[in-house]
């Protein structure tokens, strides 16, 4: 009689599979199709004619134009649908019996995390914004347009919440899960680094290449000190701060000051 034989897998490797998919499928539904998009983006930008520094990236535009309660509920319904993704790494971390506290997301040291937040976006920040009138003097970045809502009572509220969505999404998923898993798949730590801020430059690309070198340096910056800290909720502070300023002090300056590129 024939006998079978068949290999018999260790626990530890369908887990490692569910794993990588679980990540892959993560990154597929947010931030990793952002990457797509904006390499598909600034491949059009460059290759249309004209240089990039004429041409505009946009990133809170009216969503319905001359209609501002239509426009304010499909700017709400953007920034919610933008969250779910944050949501489904909750629901894969409760899986495994933690939450996202694992990473440092919570309420527990409020004047910690904002006064260390505030510090990281004084220094990225005004660094950052140098960057980017470099690249766009250089003419290697697209001209940033933070918004074009139009000017009614809700457009300061929706663009701080637009910044709040922005960095939740990017530091829960990019910096505290995508290093927890690509930790938990043995991947050495610095690899962990140069993915996670490759990644986050890429979703950024269709600003330019300063956007995106900007955004990998930010991104070993902030993978430093999340080590170093252990808290992701810091630096989603920092992150926050860092492009409210950017919003709303672009409202406040557009037209105003030479320095500050205009399409």
């Amino acid at each position: 009689m024939d006998v079978i034989t068949e290999s018999v897998e260790t626990p530890a490797e369908p887990r490692r599979r569910v794993l990588r998919s679980e990540l892959v499928l993560v990154l597929a539904l947010s931030l990793g199709a952002s990457g797509v998009s904006s390499l598909i983006s600034f491949v059009g930008s460059l290759t249309a004619p004209g240089g990039l520094g004429h041409k505009a990236a946009v990133l809170n535009g009216s969503r319905a134009v001359n209609r501002p309660w239509l426009d304010l509920t499909w700017q709400l319904f953007g920034i919610a649908t933008a969250l779910v993704p944050v949501f489904l790494v909750a629901h894969f971390l409760m899986r495994e019996n933690t939450s996202l506290r694992v990473l440092g997301v919570d309420r527990d040291r409020p004047w910690y995390d904002l006064g260390r937040g505030a510090g990281v976006a004084a220094v990225i920040g005004g660094s950052g914004l140098a960057l980017y009138l470099a690249a766009h003097a250089s003419g290697a970045n697209l001209t940033v347009v933070p918004t074009t809502l139009p000017d009614v009572w809700w457009r300061i509220p929706v663009l701080v919440l637009s910044a709040i969505q922005n960095a939740a999404v990017e530091e829960v998923i990019v910096l505290g899960y995508l290093l927890r898993r690509l930790g938990q798949l043995d991947v050495p730590w610095v690899k962990a680094v140069a993915i996670g801020s490759v990644v986050r430059g890429s979703y950024h690309l269709y600003q330019g290449v300063g956007g995106f070198f900007g955004n990998v340096v930010m991104g070993v910056v902030f993978c430093v000190l999340y080590k170093r800290w252990g808290r992701v909720m810091p630096l989603l502070v920092a992150h926050a701060l860092i492009d409210i300023v950017a919003f709303v002090g672009y409202v406040l300056l557009a037209g105003k000051v030479d320095w500050l590129p205009m399409p």
